[in-house]
């Protein structure tokens, strides 16, 4: 792919050059909805495959996110401070979660789940990004990053690209253990905790940045846990347009969803799902909407820090 523009990643499994074994990678791991993304689970110390994944635990946060933020608070002052609010708000739109960036710019925005058939890698899909010269910002999970370390790496070192946090157990993101399709949730303020600093921790000794946003396992939360995750110094993201259905839509119905996009919007959508027709619908919508005057951003670049 001698087009591509950008420079040539370093690593054991070229991301964008020469990767067949990627188009035939497993195809599920995601919850999918009509307006919902979807996600789930997992460590970044050498994992024994034989233990369940549920069994392992977050590695511990680290004590400062980098130079420039502040110490996060421990566990148990993160839960003393919480102990008192009750939620009352529940779904993929709550108070404190972006859902639109600011105008000028379309931001989107690319989940790998991992989890069983989940682990995959869209080549095509980040191939026409960098052909196009696109910037995105990709939300890993933990166990994602887990079955693919090395991509992570690379994707890590590409200018296009932005990592963002996808959670560490890929769970809806509740203090009470509430559910979303058929996925419990983080049951208190300690799973929370958890979810979002266990994947922090791991995205840190990898790439040596700490992300600035956050998106839960199917993309579910409450606000007090949008809350703990600003808190905890991320921002909740979710979006303003879904593209892909958690990759279950044909290439037409993921060229339609995206024909829809204004400046502002947040458009999510899934890159570890090769065999869905996601990639052949930005392949037809994107030059589209470049050819009308429409520009992209990564969230870094469009929505302020905390």
């Amino acid at each position: 792919m001698g087009d591509i523009h950008g420079p040539k990643m370093p690593g054991r499994r070229s991301v964008l050059l020469g990767m067949a074994g990627f188009a035939t990678a497993a195809l599920s791991g995601c919850a999918s909805a009509s307006n919902a993304a979807a996600d789930g689970e997992p460590s970044t110390q050498v994992v024994d495959p034989a233990v369940p994944a549920s069994s392992r635990t977050a590695p511990a946060p680290p004590p400062i996110g980098e130079p420039d933020r502040p110490a996060l608070p421990t566990k148990q002052q993160l839960v003393a401070e919480f102990a008192s609010r009750k939620p009352k708000e529940w779904g993929l739109q709550v108070t404190g979660v972006v859902t639109q960036a600011a105008a000028g710019a379309i931001a989107l925005t690319f989940d790998a789940c991992g989890g069983a058939g989940g682990a995959g890698f869209d080549q095509q899909l980040l191939g026409t990004l960098q052909k196009l010269n696109i910037p995105a910002t990709l939300f890993l999970n933990e166990r994602w990053i887990q079955a693919n370390p090395d991509l992570t790496k690379e994707l890590a070192v590409n200018p296009l690209f932005e990592l963002a946090n996808h959670g560490f157990l890929h769970r809806p993101l509740s203090v009470n253990g509430k559910s979303a399709y058929g996925i419990a949730g983080t049951a208190d303020l300690g799973q929370v905790y958890d979810e979002v600093t266990g994947n922090q921790k791991v995205l840190q000794d990898i790439t040596g940045r700490l992300p600035r946003f956050f998106r839960p396992g199917t993309a579910y939360y409450d606000e007090v846990a949008a809350a703990v995750t600003r808190r905890l110094g991320l921002q909740p993201v979710n979006f303003s347009i879904n593209a892909d259905a958690g990759a279950t839509l044909a290439p037409a119905a993921v060229a339609s969803a995206l024909a829809t996009a204004r400046p502002g919007d947040i458009v999510i959508a899934h890159f570890n799902k090769p065999g869905g027709g996601t990639a052949a619908g930005f392949r037809q919508a994107l030059p589209q909407l470049q050819g009308g005057g429409t520009t992209f951003a990564r969230l870094g670049d469009v929505l302020p820090a905390l």
